[in-house]
């Protein structure tokens, strides 16, 4: 999911970084060999990054560069605005970005909560600081400022909801007014 929102539309960068080497083996026939002759099978060595996943995973650890979930509030407070257009605006947002869960507003503030995949709170944090500006003009969304963001990690958000505090599980998914 977070993939998709943070690419940057460059459909064909990944093709030619990969056109090279497998072109040259696809261009010509494949070299022939004798029948019942077996081919020879190399390997790769594992790239740092996969051993250190691997040796974190074998631990019992959060493995390496692995996305996680992330449980993010937005707040946003402006200038009154009227109350049809807020929650249009809102609506239109949460129609453009399935992930919303679940948004509450005011006619002067409004709170966006919804899970965001990255690789730590940095990258989550990130998004969420984009997501209104960006969202602005396409939306519809007040000329609002940000005042408010938590991100959490998805155990955190468990063990308070487990606690009592936080909303409450069975809020529903949608634009509420306050």
């Amino acid at each position: 999911m977070a993939a998709a929102r943070g690419s940057t539309g460059e459909t064909g960068s990944t093709a030619s970084r990969t056109a090279g080497p497998a072109q040259s083996r696809v261009a010509g026939p494949a070299p022939a060999r004798a029948p019942g002759e077996e081919r020879a099978l190399t390997s790769v060595a594992a790239g740092e990054r996969y051993l250190a996943q691997e040796g974190a995973e074998s631990k019992g650890e959060q493995p390496v560069d692995v996305p996680r979930l992330w449980h993010v509030t937005l707040s946003v407070s402006g200038e009154e605005a009227p109350l049809k257009e807020v929650r249009r605006a809102l609506e239109q947002l949460a129609h453009d970005h399935p992930f919303l869960l679940t948004s509450r507003y005011a006619g002067d503030h409004a709170e966006i909560r919804y899970w965001e995949e990255a690789r730590d709170l940095h990258d989550a944090a990130a998004v969420a600081l984009r997501l209104w500006g960006e969202h602005r003009q396409t939306a519809g969304l007040p000329p609002w400022e940000i005042v408010g963001l938590e991100v959490i990690d998805r155990q955190t958000y468990h063990q308070r909801i487990a606690a009592g505090y936080g909303p409450a599980p069975a809020t529903p998914v949608g634009v509420h007014p306050y």
